[in-house]
Formats: C-alpha cells, structure tokens, sequence
C-alpha cells in the first residue's frame, strides 16, 4: 500500500539526511526540496524586502508542482519540507516581519489555500525539532555562503517559534516529533534504531 510520508523542520534540522536515511532503509522514492533552483534566493538573502515576495511565489510553485508528481508515483514517497511550510512558516514570518506586505501576504495565502484543495494531504508527517543553537552551528559547518548572514539575526528563532505553533494546529495526518539535537541518526547506530522505532508502524 503506498504511503506519503512528508519530513518538516527548520532549516539546519536534518531534514535531507533523514530522507537519505529511510530511502536506505525502506523502498521509498524521494523527493528533495530544489532551494538552489530557486532564481531570487541570494537576492533575497542579500535583500529579503525587496524579494520576499517573489521568491516565496516561486517555492510554492515549485512545491505544488512537487505535490502533484508525487501523488502521481504508485510506489511509497517521502518528501523534504512541505509546502504547508513554505505559507506557514516562511512567508508568513516573512510577512510578520514586514518584509512582504500585507496586500501581498493575503494575495499569496489565498492561492496557497486554493492550491490545498487538489492536494491529498501524507499520511505520516515526521516533524524534526532542534534547538536555535543546533540549528545555527549546522548552517554554519554546511558553509552555503548566501546563509551565513542570516546567523546572527532573528530570522532563525522566529522561524522555530512558528514552526512549534504549526506543529501544535497540525490536523491532517499522524505526526512524530525527533530530536535532531539529541539524535544523531546519521552515525549513531542506536539513534538509527531508535528512529526506525519511531516511524516503522506509519512506514
């Protein structure tokens, strides 16, 4: 029986490894998320009022495009970030931050929530937590330059504190919660175990 299994997280969580990690284990077919084909990124970390807003258009084309090939595929799949994330968290923290207006924020929600509609929703949400400092040092060692200037700011914390109210509203599916800051699943044979544990009844 195919399953959609979506991973969710902040940035720096582990969100690319875990997928790595159970398409090693299961046979799942995995669908990353493509931020480096995005054309307005390092704009928008060089500028992010001047390019917010079309930059966040552009994820959630991508991302509704990513939806509707992988409830296309007859196997189990398992996607790396969401683009319920992409309108909850990032745009909308964006928007609270005032770097996309509000006449822009409810133009953007409304297609988004438009989009939902013809979107089946996973069956299993896998929720990665990981404290701000995790977070940073993690962005820091995988060295994307057009990161780094983003380290010292709010962005990060607020991004966390929107994504632990999400996760609380979050209705559609089963969800578990890992600790990427206590866990290291990647090198860790007993983190492996102990997250294949967590997710094998949903799998």
């Amino acid at each position: 029986m195919k399953k959609f299994i979506a991973v969710a997280g902040n940035m720096g969580t582990g969100k690319s490894s875990l997928v790595e990690f159970l398409c090693s284990r299961y046979p799942i077919v995995p669908f990353y998320e493509q931020y480096e084909t995005n054309p307005y990124l390092r704009d928008f970390y060089a500028d992010m009022r001047a390019w917010a807003f079309h930059s966040q258009i552009f994820f959630l084309t991508q991302k509704f495009k990513n939806h509707l090939k992988l409830a296309a595929v007859d196997r189990s799949v398992i996607q790396d970030r969401t683009i319920y994330e992409d309108a909850e968290i990032f745009a909308r923290n964006l928007y609270r931050s005032r770097y996309i207006k509000k006449r822009d924020f409810e133009s953007y929600y409304d297609l988004y929530q438009s989009l939902l509609d013809t979107l089946p929703p996973p069956d299993l949400l896998i929720f990665l937590r990981s404290p701000l400092r995790t977070v940073r040092r993690r962005i820091r060692l995988r060295g994307r330059e057009y990161e780094q200037n983003i380290l010292a700011s709010r962005y990060l914390q607020h991004l966390n504190g929107l994504y632990d109210g999400w996760i609380s509203r979050y209705r559609l599916s089963e969800v578990v919660t890992i600790d990427t800051g206590q866990l290291d699943f990647v090198n860790n044979l007993v983190d492996m175990t102990d997250v294949l544990q967590a997710v094998e009844k949903y799998i």
